[in-house]
């Protein structure tokens, strides 16, 4: 896929890797970039050579949200994209991962701000590295708007009640220390390595078998809908047939013959 305009993408290894692409307004959300998003995690899921994807963001931001300018005027950028959005009115909620799970990894790689609609895309993405300099929150109670990218419900859910509450109810900014205290990213790393640190982990995560590593990310969201109890019925039905795959003969022949495994996804 080749993006749009507000949206690049590039592949590095078995890595695709998704820029927004706007830092001219710290890439704050725009038609061209969500139809690019959505585009990019339909690709990512249907092609099998893709096993990560990472999520950053141009010019030293990740994004500020939606374009607020732009929604006072009831116009974007991106005019000749409208027919998308007429075709799927749910497309902007799916680019933003609100109503879409990629089926592969998504590592965030967060370099400056990552606030308002920023932080609520964050939220859908699976790990998260951030740049020292990187800034976190949900402002839209200071602007009398409403965080209905999915905030209210995941937030919660991700880190400790208390500090979803102060975050969503005080729309004050966080530090990537902060952040990281809370739990709303995994680690911060020096500015500037965000990309490189996110980058590391994909090509782990693209060492190990494609099938077992989907299996496990969709038995952890699946689990986190079920009690206990039904999560772990439900883990042994995602994982017992893993063991059957001929990458598990693959991944314990490798080891035995002291070699790197070569997994082909069967």
């Amino acid at each position: 896929m080749s993006g749009t305009e507000h949206l690049s993408v590039r592949r590095e290894g078995a890595t695709l890797i998704l820029t927004l692409d706007r830092p001219e307004a710290k890439n704050a959300l725009s038609l061209p970039m969500l139809v690019g998003l959505y585009d990019g995690w339909v690709a990512a899921d249907a092609d099998d050579a893709v096993r990560s994807v990472v999520l950053t963001g141009a010019g030293g931001a990740f994004c500020a949200g939606m374009d607020l300018k732009a929604l006072a005027g009831k116009s974007m950028d991106g005019e000749q994209y409208r027919d998308r959005l007429k075709a799927d009115p749910d497309l902007h909620w799916k680019a933003m991962l609100r109503h879409h799970r990629p089926r592969k990894p998504v590592i965030a790689a967060v370099e400056g701000a990552c606030v308002a609609g920023g932080t609520e895309m964050l939220q859908g993405t699976d790990i998260r590295v951030a740049g020292e300099s990187a800034t976190f929150g949900l402002f839209e109670v200071r602007r009398g708007l409403f965080p209905i990218g999915g905030s209210t419900v995941r937030l919660p859910r991700q880190i400790p009640r208390t500090h979803a509450l102060e975050m969503l109810l005080t729309g004050r900014a966080y530090s990537a220390a902060e952040a990281a205290a809370i739990g709303l990213v995994g680690r911060v790393v020096p500015d500037g390595t965000a990309l490189g640190a996110a980058l590391a982990v994909a090509e782990r995560i693209n060492a190990c078998g494609p099938l077992a590593v989907e299996a496990v990310k969709a038995s952890v969201y699946e689990a986190l809908e079920m009690s206990e109890a039904d999560g772990l019925a439900a883990e042994l039905t995602r994982g017992w047939p893993v063991f059957d795959t001929a990458d598990a003969e693959e991944g314990a022949r490798a080891f035995a013959e002291k070699r790197v495994p070569v997994f082909r996804r069967a």
